[in-house]
């Protein structure tokens, strides 16, 4: 590993090559935080897929492209004379000191779920910080993501279940009443043995209102589902990426033995088909 001075050397190279990179590079000194932002999404995505993949040289690659990132809105943002790289770690330094008082002041925390709730706590009475319990969760967090963290936060504060186990009766009543407007749907269109396709032009509005309320309650449901997952300490995402990843793996094995038997995707009974699925499956795939 690299001493401190190494380290702070490197840190220094960083910031040397951005001020070139931002004077003499046409593509980097046209960039602005508006043509950044879709490309820090998809850095970020790229670290969680080498987190998640536990490949150690494609995770230190990515948290090098995100720290990138980091540095050239800051210095975006220096060249227009509002703050710089030091201003932006000066400020995480300060709000880490301040959100662990357990660490850097008299308050005590005897484990991780104490740290957490005062966590929350702290960051309603910080100065500039979120004035309201959910305000740190942001819009356009993908959906999944966001609904945890919704939870999270508001167990922060007690607000939650007494017992985990209570949640299975909200999972069920929610899944109710999803399959009470699912079916409620399929009779005003007449598709009750048939996939039915969002609303169309043409559609009766008692279709689309009972579309609306399948979608809401569907929505209730996964929220209930995630609920139960963090309650139990499992990371949706994380499960239904693996889920994704799964059938993906499946999927590809059914299509690859297809094409090896001179078969059509397109001509097959679904039975032939689950039988190749059983074959992945088998194989561990």
């Amino acid at each position: 590993m690299h001493t401190r001075e190494e380290k702070m050397e490197q840190f220094g190279r960083l910031l040397d090559i951005m001020d070139k990179l931002r004077t003499e590079c046409p593509w980097n000194r046209a960039q602005t935080i508006d043509t950044l932002r879709p490309m820090t999404v998809e850095e970020v995505y790229e670290l969680s897929d080498a987190v998640l993949k536990k490949n150690e040289a494609e995770l230190r690659k990515e948290l090098g492209d995100v720290l990138l990132h980091i540095v050239f809105y800051s210095k975006i943002a220096q060249e227009e004379g509002r703050y710089d790289v030091a201003d932006v770690i000066d400020g995480v330094c300060e709000k880490m000191v301040f959100r662990h008082p357990h660490v850097f002041g008299s308050m005590k925390a005897e484990d991780a779920e104490a740290v957490s709730e005062n966590w929350e706590m702290m960051k309603t009475r910080e100065k500039g910080g979120n004035r309201r319990v959910l305000s740190g969760v942001p819009d356009s967090m993908p959906s999944v993501l966001k609904a945890f963290a919704m939870q999270d936060k508001a167990r922060g504060v007690g607000f939650d279940w007494e017992q985990k186990s209570q949640v299975w009766d909200k999972v069920h009543e929610e899944l109710g009443e999803l399959r009470t407007e699912l079916e409620a749907m399929d009779r005003e269109e007449g598709h009750a043995d048939k996939a039915v396709c969002a609303p169309a032009e043409g559609s009766s509005q008692a279709f689309v209102e009972a579309y609306d309320r399948a979608e809401e309650e569907l929505g209730d449901f996964m929220f209930a589902t995630i609920n139960a997952a963090r309650l139990y300490g499992l990371n949706p995402d994380t499960a239904l990426s693996r889920a994704c990843d799964k059938f993906r793996r499946r999927f590809t094995y059914l299509e690859e033995q297809t094409i090896r038997k001179g078969l059509n995707l397109h001509e097959m009974s679904l039975s032939q088909m689950d039988a190749i699925w059983d074959e992945a499956k088998s194989k561990g795939l």
